[in-house]
């Protein structure tokens, strides 16, 4: 149950005055993206400031920059009213000016659309008035429009002269979603402190209420750095709350009984395994086969393994990953491996199931797709043993799929999941082994932050036969260039992915849309060119793809649809359109696509005018190198880890309060003091475990508040 000191945090915003049901739906797609939870107190009050405006300038009205944001004392001189609405009606174009001067020169306050009343009193002719807002000038006039604020002396004295800016959205004024943040921090309940005493000493660190009051009431700009101390403590509080999650769990697994799984006999690889690799018919790399034995030996250990396999784009977990779970299956249990897409099961089911057929292995399939009698033999298969090795997407986690032994399982792509799923995979196999697989290299600190449970393998390189890939940078304007080359590729018989941005037009973003692009290339290039996007149907979807595959077309127009795991070996060149438009890990991924054969690949990105300087960057990283590993590092400067864990596509949260960059050293520091927690007092018991309990609600972290009660 949640700690009732924090139900007026998890109240709806919708409780705070001025918020209606309009404005509540803006919040919440803003605040939650998730349309299905409705913006809450506890949204509004971490969602911080990132710069302030500061109205303690007042240089006088000829002494105001373009573009400033300044205060003027001012004198009332005259109004000019706007003309009266046009005989046929309609919005008037014409602004209502007031004119005013102080000692250095004279001004106009601009006002369109507002009520004349209002503004003869707010500015009566004749009176001083200060003034707050935005200074524009226009063939060297100066003028306002519509300022922030126009107070007279008494309310100068209470006027806020540094207001923090908040990240805003189209549907709510900057002023209506301060007020709603002010009201929400007035809820802020005193809660128990978590943090280790000495370590707030140590850091002079607020307590966690007064780091939020710190950040949403600045004094300076430079208040809002990441590195003061009021968001170096809120830092430590969402990193703690996830360290501890993870550090309880890596306990569960320790304690909860696992068994050893290793090959019969005193072989380091059973006999089937041995069938595999002899059918496989390429040698593992040094890599794969040191990541392989970490793994094996592991698997060999009486306690579950928890482990992640971080490998690039095509270095071959794949097959690694086949003999750890045929090592399973010698040792009398069950393996599954599980993808986050139908695409990517089915292609895994293609590469895996010959493999495991020369070995004598049962392998079964099981998506959205396998319904009625066949589903149900599946099921069966599964229950009762005859099936040896399932192949799924992550629907395996719910419903009725019960194994009769499950030994070890394998999560494609685990980025995109978090503990929940972690805890759902152990309910379906209490002694299983946990291996996961990212073809996403992983930055250090990122690692530490979702996976601190786990040992971690890294593949490095690429395996044997597997050429590098040429990647070069080209503007739009070069298009009919491109198009000439593409063509001369379509005669040689070679196949090409064309990547585009959005599936269908947006007038707002002026970008080409894959069925745009489609229609235009198939009208140069014919029955040739294929599409596939995110809003197909599974069976369009698989059917665009398998005539990629077979030939029957040779290029395949498609959204980032295709990132993850897609294998057509025999296709070389990767165009990016709007390559401006993707994030380093993604363009990775994308340009991973190509290259899986043994003859030369290119990767072409096609970007927009003008470029915007982290996008210059982004290019040119690519441009530099195909290691994973530093691309990671690099887009973890240039984009943050949202970016990087996929979790703003996928709508897994990322950090509201912390920066895996510029917080790493704080994140160790969590860490440590997680698994202190963990050793010393286990079950979360007394007045610290009850304040631990209370910073893991808060955070969303509750799920490890399951596992307590677990046992």
């Amino acid at each position: 149950m949640r700690p009732d000191i924090l139900n007026p945090l998890f109240a709806p915003a919708s409780s705070l005055p001025g918020i209606g049901a309009r404005l509540e739906k803006v919040l919440t797609e803003f605040l939650t993206g998730n349309s299905a939870q409705p913006a809450r107190i506890l949204d509004l009050v971490f969602h911080l400031p990132y710069s302030v405006i500061d109205r303690r300038r007042q240089p006088g009205i000829a002494f105001s920059p373009e573009g400033s944001i300044v205060t003027l004392k001012v004198h009332v001189d005259r109004h000019q009213p706007s003309p009266k609405f046009a005989k046929g009606g309609g919005m008037n174009r014409v602004p209502y000016r007031v004119f005013v001067h102080d000692e250095t020169g004279e001004m106009a306050l601009v006002f369109f659309n507002a009520r004349p009343d209002w503004i003869g009193r707010s500015l009566p002719i004749g009176e001083t008035r200060y003034v707050s807002g935005r200074m524009e000038w226009f063939n060297g006039r100066p003028s306002m429009v519509h300022p922030d604020h126009v107070v007279d002396e008494e309310g100068f004295a209470e006027l806020p002269l540094i207001e923090p800016v908040y990240p805003g959205t189209a549907g709510i004024a900057r002023k209506t979603l301060a007020k709603a943040i002010s009201a929400a921090l007035e809820r802020l309940p005193d809660l128990p402190e978590w943090a280790d005493a000495a370590l707030v000493a140590r850091e002079r660190w607020p307590g966690f209420a007064e780091a939020l009051h710190h950040l949403h009431h600045p004094q300076e700009a430079s208040d809002l750095e990441l590195d003061t101390p009021a968001r170096r403590r809120l830092a430590h509080d969402e990193f703690l709350a996830g360290q501890l999650a993870l550090a309880l769990m890596r306990e569960r697994v320790r304690k909860s009984a696992g068994r050893p799984h290793k090959a019969p006999g005193e072989k380091v690889i059973g006999d089937k395994a041995a069938a595999i690799l002899a059918a496989f018919d390429h040698k593992l790399t040094e890599s794969q086969q040191t990541a392989l034995k970490e793994i094996l030996a592991d698997m060999a250990k009486p306690e579950r393994m928890m482990r992640l396999m971080q490998g690039d784009v095509g270095s071959g977990k794949t097959i690694v990953a086949l003999l750890a779970m045929t090592t399973a299956i010698e040792a009398g249990s069950q393996a599954a491996i599980m993808a986050p897409t139908e695409i990517l099961a089915r292609q895994h089911h293609a590469t895996i199931a010959p493999l495991c057929e020369a070995a004598g292995i049962r392998t079964a399939i099981l998506t959205g797709k396998e319904k009625g009698s066949i589903r149900e033999t599946v099921l069966a298969g599964l229950a009762d043993g005859s099936v040896d090795l399932l192949i799924g997407t992550h629907a395996l986690l719910q419903g009725p799929v019960e194994f009769a032994d499950l030994g070890l399982a394998v999560i494609d792509e685990q980025h995109r999941f978090g503990v929940h799923q972690r805890l759902a995979l152990g309910d379906k196999g209490p002694q299983a082994d946990v291996l996961v697989m990212t073809a996403t290299p992983i930055p250090r600190t990122l690692v530490l932050t979702f996976f601190g449970d786990m040992e971690v393998s890294k593949i490095t390189g690429k395996p044997a036969g597997r050429q590098a890939i040429s990647t070069t940078a080209m503007p739009l304007e070069k298009l009919d260039e491109l198009l000439d080359r593409v063509g001369a590729a379509l005669r040689e018989g070679k196949k090409l992915y064309w990547i585009c941005p959005l599936v269908e037009d947006n007038p707002e973003l002026h970008l080409t849309s894959a069925e745009e692009r489609y229609a235009m290339l198939q009208e140069r290039f014919g029955d040739k060119v294929g599409l596939v996007h995110g809003r197909l149907g599974a069976k369009e979807k698989e059917a665009a793809m398998g005539a990629f595959r077979d030939g029957a077309t040779r290029l395949l127009v498609a959204t980032t649809v295709v990132e993850v795991g897609v294998d057509v070996p025999d296709a070389t060149i990767m165009i990016v359109e709007h390559a401006e438009r993707f994030g380093l890990a993604q363009l990775h991924q994308l340009r991973g696509r190509v290259g899986r054969g043994s003859v030369a690949s290119s990767c072409i990105l096609l970007y927009g005018k003008p470029l915007g300087e982290i996008a210059r960057q982004r290019l040119q990283v690519m441009r530099e190198t195909e290691d994973g590993f530093r691309i990671a590092e690099e887009d973890l400067k240039l984009r943050g880890e949202g970016e990087i864990l996929g979790t703003r596509q996928s709508g897994t949260p990322g950090f509201a309060l912390a920066s895996a960059e510029a917080h790493a050293d704080i994140l160790e520091i969590a860490r440590d003091e997680a698994r202190l927690t963990v050793q010393k007092n286990p079950g979360l018991t007394g007045a610290n475990g009850e304040a631990i309990r209370t910073l893991l609600y808060l955070f969303g972290q509750d799920q490890a508040v399951r596992l307590l009660r677990a046992g």
